[in-house]
């Protein structure tokens, strides 16, 4: 048996059909190795560390680039593709999953970071704080998710977002000019309190725009443009036709990238390995950092595989390993939507999955599907409160359930977008925003693992939509063998011939044969 399995792994088809995820796994091997070594031998400046990782840097824009065109033609090609009703089915089961797998990473989380208490041990004035603060406010910043569910300019939402901050009104206290210039009053506590009064800071919202693309302003559009193509019938057929074509030279783009992703991911990770500049912070963290691992881990590989097996009834290994490229592209980028064209890649060629549903599920999960952020975010939370020997009561861990679901929900699918939510999640429960600096310094990596996770989810997903979805797309292939977009094609083909020879007969008329339905009227008529 060991046998035969080691001559499938080598044999050359094999070889020949997985040979991009072998390369994968053989540049982040290397890329580990040559990054050790030049770390250990080299002595680079950090102007030499950017010229080294450059080739890495060219990898993450060429799938950035790509984002843009394959989120649009993806979602109106897959919401056009489908019936309102079916459609609006099949969104409704995507997010049913994807908040409750969000909830279970929470509350996994949770009980992770209770039973192992990875901030007991130590104080919060002994772990070295780097970077600054995001200044974050709860309510604005849902505002500005809804705001930016609806962009003012399209064109503006492909490299912009909108956000808005608070801005201090300068006040002037009222002053009473007959009782301050003629009579001197003694200053008690009741004046003191009154002046505190008078001096209540007012704020002020300030809106601006950040570079970034509107994702989520993005998908809405897409989504109801897409529905509204649907029901024009044979009139959109023409728009429906462009966006499949829009989609499949897409695809064929994100080929061509592959073939760099080797080379990109060892300078990528070398590159990284480079840049750091203290690994003992690594140390001194290394229990939260345990903590946070363990809990993604099962979440990847026991909750995750149990909601798809319970569900589609096949095995959940087999699946994750189609997927095996998207998640290296993961780890090595730490990007969900920087991954999205591998995830359409191996969602479709490796597991087969329906192209009605990824490219309507896929986009959407990559946005608003963040499992292994949430688990991240609830850990993170209580790891502080024990740093700062806060004892939270049942009341403030349901507030971080509910904020860290939340708040992964409304994290953009770019590097390191936790630590905005999570200055949410600390507000939320009253721990000081400015710790989250305590936790900087590992996040790079730990984003890794969860952007992973978080891709992972978007896979499973695909299957399990697709699962529940199968009698509404069965019922879709059979009405698609009759030619609903334009029942009467038949009877237009029998007549084809007789306008045809209408058309001809009015040409010594003045009438010239035009190949549209249109009749053009020529300088020769005789009428």
């Amino acid at each position: 048996m060991a046998k035969a399995i080691k001559k499938g792994f080598l044999c050359p088809s094999f070889v020949r059909e997985n040979w991009l995820l072998l390369s994968t796994v053989a540049a982040v091997l290397t890329g580990i190795g040559i990054g050790v070594l030049v770390r250990e031998y080299g002595n680079l400046s950090k102007l030499d560390k950017v010229y080294f990782a450059f080739p890495g840097e060219l990898l993450m824009r060429m799938l950035k680039l790509i984002i843009l065109p394959l989120i649009i033609s993806s979602m109106i090609a897959g919401v056009a593709a489908l019936d309102s009703n079916i459609s609006g089915k099949i969104g409704l089961r995507a997010v049913v999953y994807y908040l409750c797998t969000t909830v279970i990473a929470v509350i996994l989380g949770i009980i992770l970071v209770v039973t192992i208490r990875p901030g007991v041990t130590q104080k919060a004035s002994e772990i070295d704080r780097m970077g600054s603060t995001p200044e974050v406010n709860t309510v604005d910043a849902l505002l500005d998710l809804i705001r930016n569910m609806f962009p003012e300019n399209l064109v503006q939402a492909c490299f912009q977002q909108y956000k808005t901050k608070r801005e201090k009104v300068k006040t002037t206290t009222a002053v009473d000019k007959k009782s301050s210039l003629f009579r001197e009053e003694p200053t008690t506590m009741a004046t003191t309190a009154k002046a505190s009064e008078n001096k209540t800071q007012e704020y002020k919202i300030v809106g601006m725009y950040s570079s970034g693309i509107n994702v989520l302003g993005l998908i809405v559009f897409c989504l109801v443009f897409g529905v509204v193509i649907g029901k024009m019938g044979e009139k959109g057929q023409v728009l429906m036709d462009f966006f499949n074509a829009l989609n499949e030279a897409t695809m064929r783009i994100v080929q061509i990238i592959m073939w760099y992703m080797p080379i990109g991911i060892v300078f990528l990770i070398a590159g990284k390995i480079i840049a750091v500049e203290d690994w003992e912070i690594f140390r001194k963290l290394g229990l939260y950092m345990a903590t946070v691992i363990i809990g993604l881990a099962i979440h990847a590989g026991i909750v995750l595989p149990l909601i798809y097996f319970i569900i589609v009834r096949k095995n959940p290994f087999w699946f994750a390993m189609g997927m095996a490229q998207a998640l290296l592209t993961a780890l090595m980028t730490s990007s969900s939507s920087a991954t999205l064209p591998v995830t359409f890649r191996c969602a479709e060629e490796k597991n087969l999955i329906d192209k009605r549903i990824t490219r309507f599920v896929l986009p959407v999960g990559a946005t608003i599907n963040m499992d292994g952020t949430a688990l991240y975010e609830a850990v993170a939370a209580i790891f502080i409160a024990q740093l700062n020997d806060l004892k939270l009561d049942i009341g403030q861990v349901v507030t971080i359930s509910v904020t860290a679901t939340a708040a992964s929900i409304g994290a953009a699918g770019v590097p390191q977008a936790g630590l905005v939510t999570m200055v949410i999640v600390l507000s939320a429960i009253g721990l000081p925003a400015e710790d989250v600096t305590l936790i900087i310094a590992v996040d790079w990596l730990l984003d890794r693992f969860r952007t992973t996770v978080n891709v992972l989810g978007d896979a499973f997903g695909t299957g399990v939509v697709e699962k529940l979805s199968k009698k509404e797309l069965e019922q879709m292939d059979v009405t698609s063998e009759v030619n609903i977009v334009n029942p009467f094609a038949l009877e237009t083909e029998i007549l084809d011939n007789d306008e045809t020879q209408a058309k001809e007969s009015y040409i010594n008329g003045g009438f010239a044969v035009d190949k549209s339905d249109t009749i053009s009227f020529t300088q020769t008529s005789q009428f």
